[in-house]
Parts: C-alpha cells; sequence; structure tokens
C-alpha cells in the first residue's frame, strides 16, 4: 500500500476517533451569541449543542444536554450566571465565564481563579480557553469554594477573605491575611505564605498588585508586593523589616511614598 496513502488513512481514522467537546451557550444578547457559535463553528473538534438567553431555560438546557463546556455570560437578562448554577442539581466544572470589560466582575473572577472571555470574543481566545479545557481535570475539590469566593467578591468590593492560587499542579486556596509578601519573577508570582510554604503562580505580580490593593498591600519595588500587616519597621530607609525579621528592598523611586504611606505626618 502506498506510504502516502496510508498515512492518510491514519489521519483521517484519529480525527474521527477524537472526541468532539460540545458547547452550549448561555447569552442574551443575539449578537455576541452569534458570534460566539461562528467562532464555535470554526473549531474541527467543537460541536455546537444548544443556546439559551435566560436562567429558567439554561437549567432545562443544561440538564438535559449535559454539554463538556458551558459559556456563560454573568448578568442574564432574569439572573446572573452564580444563580443559574445554584438551581443546577449538579454544577458542573466546565464554565468559562464571558464579560464585558466590568472592573469588579473580572475581580472577582479573578479572585475565584475562574476561567473567562471578554467580549467581543477573540479567536485566538477562544481557543486557549478550551485548551485549558482539554488539560483540566474533571474532579477539582475546591471548585465550589472558587465559585462562592467570586460570587463574594462581585457583591462586596472590599478586600476578600481568601484568593485562589492556581498553580502548575493544582488549586490553593489561602487567606489573604496569610501572605506575607509576593516576589515577581517576570511573568511568574512566588507566594510566600505565614506558615513559611510557597506557592509559584504563573502570572506577573503586576495582575496580583490589582487584587491586593493599598492600603493593604504595598508595591515596596518592582519586585516586591508586601503586607503590611507582617511589616514591623524600615532598616535606613532601604528595606522593610518583617515580622520573620527577612528584609525587603526598598525602590528608591517609591521610597518617599512607602515611608510616607507607613509614616504619615501627624
Amino acid at each position: 500500500m502506498n506510504k502516502i496513502f496510508l498515512l492518510a488513512i491514519i489521519i483521517f481514522t484519529e480525527q474521527n476517533n477524537k472526541k468532539m467537546i460540545t458547547v452550549a451557550i448561555i447569552e442574551d444578547e443575539p449578537a455576541v451569541r452569534k458570534e460566539i457559535s461562528y467562532l464555535i463553528q470554526e473549531e474541527t473538534d467543537t460541536e455546537l449543542i444548544g443556546w439559551s438567553d435566560s436562567v429558567r431555560t439554561a437549567v432545562k438546557l443544561i440538564e438535559e444536554k449535559q454539554p463538556d463546556v458551558i459559556m456563560m455570560d454573568i448578568q442574564l437578562k432574569d439572573g446572573t450566571a452564580f444563580d443559574l448554577l445554584k438551581k443546577l442539581n449538579v454544577i458542573p466544572q466546565n464554565v468559562i465565564f464571558i464579560t464585558a470589560y466590568n472592573h469588579f466582575a473580572i475581580k472577582a473572577i479573578k479572585y475565584g481563579a475562574l476561567d473567562y472571555l471578554l467580549k467581543p470574543v477573540d479567536q485566538t481566545e477562544l481557543k486557549e480557553a478550551l485548551e485549558r479545557y482539554r488539560r483540566r481535570s474533571d474532579n477539582n475539590p475546591q471548585w465550589m469554594q472558587q465559585l462562592n469566593m467570586a460570587q463574594h467578591a462581585m457583591h462586596h468590593g472590599d478586600l476578600p477573605e481568601s484568593i485562589a492560587l492556581t498553580s502548575i499542579h493544582n488549586v490553593r486556596i489561602v487567606g489573604v491575611h496569610d501572605i506575607v509578601y509576593c516576589k515577581g519573577d517576570g511573568p511568574y508570582t512566588f507566594f510566600f505564605l505565614s506558615d513559611g510554604s510557597k506557592e509559584l503562580i504563573s502570572k506577573p505580580l503586576k495582575y496580583y498588585e490589582e487584587l491586593l490593593p493599598a492600603p493593604y498591600f504595598l508595591r515596596t519595588h518592582q519586585s516586591y508586593l508586601v503586607n503590611r500587616k507582617y511589616i514591623t519597621g524600615v532598616n535606613r530607609s532601604e528595606y522593610i523589616v518583617l515580622k520573620n525579621k527577612e528584609e525587603i528592598p526598598i525602590s528608591s523611586r517609591r521610597r518617599n511614598i512607602i515611608l510616607t504611606q507607613l509614616f504619615p505626618e501627624k
């Protein structure tokens, strides 16, 4: 048999044996729904199995069709995505949230380390979200806690009690007040925690500077974000001294701002 012909048969067989990813869209804006539908149909291994524009009809769709992936707008015409999830008999772990740029919504999603896409949805970003789904384990014991954290943050603008950190191997929920400091290293951030452990997260420090804002945390240096709770003093106006005696550098550019925040004039 011709080798090229044999190779073509093998490729054809592999493609046909490849499991299709079934997708449901929960979105009440027709134009957005149409665009996402088109992008999904452009993917070779995805199949759109239905859509809904409300909480009420989405419950029936999800429970009957049981899609592999649910792409769901946070704000629907008769409630929110979180309202919808509460109504399901089994809450799925395969939700990709869709949102217009909304500072509080995005921040809440990030606190819970949940997956999301911004409107208008970009083809490349959708591909990346589907790829994350392919790599993801179906059994994430932290999932409900992550959802609850995001929902709580949606309704309370202050610093949350906990944050979800997605490392290479797992998701770890940590108390915000247990974070001693964060150290940036290019596209990565090390979290140093009060129990002496540390976590390596594949996101830059700037990502967490927004989630862990002043006055609770201080950006003392290009590479450091420090929890004020653990600061005991300053050494020669060049280093922050922590309770565990560690010293964190203060950049010359930030020195006056940091010293003013720590020692405001009376």
